[in-house]
């Protein structure tokens, strides 16, 4: 009789969702994290003394299952979240994005490319020569070419992509819209007055922007110092251009911002990203390692929706050359 009472009490705490199926759940997660059987093991009896089973090897069965249930659960989670293999109907032999690393619209069209698992190669530009895009009428990054079709704008860029990947689906959601606007229009001009705040934050940027840039070891130099005090007083006429009077209170602002549009949910597209969740990841991506980045997911709420964000966008589909 006790078996079955505990069995019975197992059944409830599977699939109820009250203390005692969060209590184990935790516990079951914690295990899981360790390598250790001596984890098991505790988890192994701390369940038999809550659910009444005398017998080691039912509790074992028991806790295994548990165990196996709840990650499961997660990496089901996980799954739905990232887009799936693209659609037969869109499968385009060479993929090519002319960018600048820390450009924040590049990273829009890059979040996009790196959520569908669509394979691309970078032309990182030269922002002095720009020597590379000097074959195109359009003298701006993001360019992607499509086996051999020039696109230009990260907005327009984002929307083909989609409809050759959904031929039958229409970008038609008006919040999603709206947000995407907010991000081209609001959210990135906050971005440039916080990464130039300061003299010691410009020198952040411009070593990671000349890093990871395409710059000579002699532009590198004169890039990073130059480039850096340049963009510090730019950066002060872009905060006054942007009626903005405390870049960080800005950044947070915006960061709360878009918690608040989320509403709850895991993304603004509710169980997966949409366009809108993309091109906010896009943008902040560049910045989230930054001085101006940390202080953003240490003082807003923003933390929780970007890792999801990370898991689901998953690894780069950046070709490696």
């Amino acid at each position: 009789m006790r078996r079955v009472n505990g069995l019975a009490t197992v059944g409830r705490a599977l699939t109820c969702g009250g203390a005692v199926e969060k209590r184990l759940a935790q516990a079951a997660l914690m295990s899981t994290c360790s390598s250790s059987s001596s984890n098991y093991h505790i988890f192994s009896q701390k369940l038999a003394d809550r659910l009444g089973l005398s017998r080691p090897s039912l509790v074992r069965r028991v806790a295994g299952t548990m165990l196996f249930s709840v990650a499961a659960s997660s990496m089901a989670q996980d799954a739905l979240a990232k887009e799936k293999p693209r659609s037969e109907k869109f499968l385009p032999k060479e993929v090519v994005l002319y960018q600048y690393e820390a450009c924040p619209f590049c990273n829009k069209v890059k979040a996009f490319l790196d959520y569908y698992s669509i394979p691309y190669k970078i032309v990182e530009v030269n922002p002095i020569s720009k020597k590379e895009i000097k074959w195109s009428d359009y003298k701006k990054v993001p360019i992607l070419k499509v086996d051999g079709e020039q696109m230009v704008d990260s907005s327009d860029i984002i929307d083909k992509l989609f409809h050759r990947i959904n031929p039958d689906s229409s970008i038609r959601d008006g919040e999603e819209k709206k947000w995407r606007e907010w991000v081209d229009n609001h959210l990135v001009h906050v971005l440039s007055p916080n990464i130039y705040r300061s003299t010691s934050e410009a020198l952040e940027s411009f070593d990671y922007i000349t890093t990871h840039g395409n710059f000579s070891f002699t532009e590198r130099l004169v890039a990073k110092y130059a480039g850096a005090a340049a963009m510090y007083f730019v950066s002060k006429k872009l905060k006054k251009k942007h009626n903005i009077t405390d870049e960080r209170a800005a950044l947070y602002e915006a960061a709360e911002t878009w918690v608040d549009a989320l509403n709850g949910r895991h993304y603004l597209g509710g169980s997966k990203p949409n366009l809108a969740d993309l091109a906010v990841f896009g943008v902040l991506r560049p910045i989230r390692y930054l001085t101006s980045g940390k202080d953003m997911v240490e003082h807003t709420r923003i933390g929780e929706w970007y890792g999801r964000m990370e898991n689901a966008v998953g690894e780069s589909a950046r070709i490696k050359e």
